[in-house]
């Protein structure tokens, strides 16, 4: 029943952004009719469960918001960072940058962190708005280019500020020795934005020169789990994640392919095309979800990269989209 919390708390934000959804659940909590409504969008604001992350819930509104009568500005409470679904700090650097890509952008475009909620307990706060878009822009985005700079933030809540000038200290003994323009950004919430549970963690970006963004993190164990992790071994982890995502390559990182995925299908009847790096688990059954309710079959075909410090082999992603457009923006 625990673990159940956060699906009926999906469903029930689902249910705030639609209008006319039909949900049905049976008593035992084992079969879903779903019966979906128009996307309406609006101010909202949602309770998300605290045994996963509020990025668990965020990827899905991603998806979704551009499509909505009315812009979409959520206020989402819970966890913001935890180790198992993308960070809200994450989502915000390289999700972000890919709706734009897309042609979803503007002022009203944002994600903003109010307050920090590290797990058990959470307490943190996010805001996401988004604005609607009538139809996506095709993209072609299969040059990553060469990496310019790191960015980044170390965060702590409840716990001394030293710790986020020490995992700042410990990626940089890495990432030093690579490029010189690297800023991680420290960050302690105090007071009533530090959430209910101590805890921290690091995020990281490697920016190219394309403008593709890649990135990596890593949080601390949630308190009374698991053994306490040092913020030395923690920056340096979470560094090296980062390096291995480089290897990994691509226009879209690992925690963004799907996203990439179905706006390319959703676009205007035309060519899409993104170089991806391996194509993560959750990335193959998607493609097959995409399959299934779109009738999209992607072309793909693998690039092994020219020279040895190019990083891994990569994917050439190419579709032609549906020409989904949004029903309910008629005006313009």
């Amino acid at each position: 029943e625990v673990r159940q919390d956060f699906e009926a708390s999906f469903i029930r934000l689902i249910d705030k952004v639609t209008n006319g959804s039909r949900i049905e659940i049976n008593q035992t909590g084992t079969t879903l009719y779903y019966q979906p409504g128009l996307l309406y969008g609006g101010s909202l604001e949602h309770d998300c469960s605290p045994s996963r992350s509020i990025g668990y819930y965020l990827e899905s509104l991603l998806c979704l918001a551009p499509f909505m009568k009315h812009p979409l500005k959520i206020v989402l409470r819970g966890v913001t960072n935890d180790q198992v679904d993308p960070s809200v700090d994450v989502l915000k650097v390289t999700a972000l940058p890919l709706l734009k890509k897309f042609g979803v952008d503007g002022e009203s475009l944002e994600i903003k962190i109010n307050r920090r909620g590290m797990p058990p307990k959470g307490g943190g706060e996010i805001l996401f708005a988004c604005p609607v878009r009538k139809v996506l822009q095709p993209i072609h985005f299969t040059d990553p280019g060469k990496i310019k700079r790191i960015r980044g933030t170390a965060y702590s809540v409840r716990v001394s500020p030293q710790m986020a000038n020490r995992m700042v200290e410990s990626a940089r003994s890495i990432l030093n020795k690579l490029l010189p323009d690297i800023y991680i950004y420290t960050d302690h919430m105090k007071g009533v934005s530090s959430g209910k549970s101590p805890g921290f963690g690091m995020c990281l970006t490697a920016e190219t020169i394309n403008g593709t963004i890649l990135s990596a993190e890593l949080a601390s164990n949630p308190q009374g789990q698991g053994a306490a992790v040092l913020p030395e071994e923690l920056g340096q982890n979470c560094a090296k994640l980062l390096l291995e995502e480089v290897y990994r390559g691509g226009c879209v990182d690992s925690t963004n392919q799907s996203l990439a995925l179905l706006l390319m299908t959703l676009g205007q009847r035309d060519v899409s095309k993104v170089l991806l790096g391996p194509l993560s688990p959750y990335t193959i059954e998607f493609l097959r979800h995409l399959r299934s309710f779109f009738q999209i079959m992607f072309k793909i075909e693998t690039k092994t990269p020219e020279e040895e410090h190019m990083g891994g082999e990569k994917v050439l992603m190419t579709c032609v989209g549906i020409g989904f457009s949004n029903l309910s923006k008629t005006i313009r």
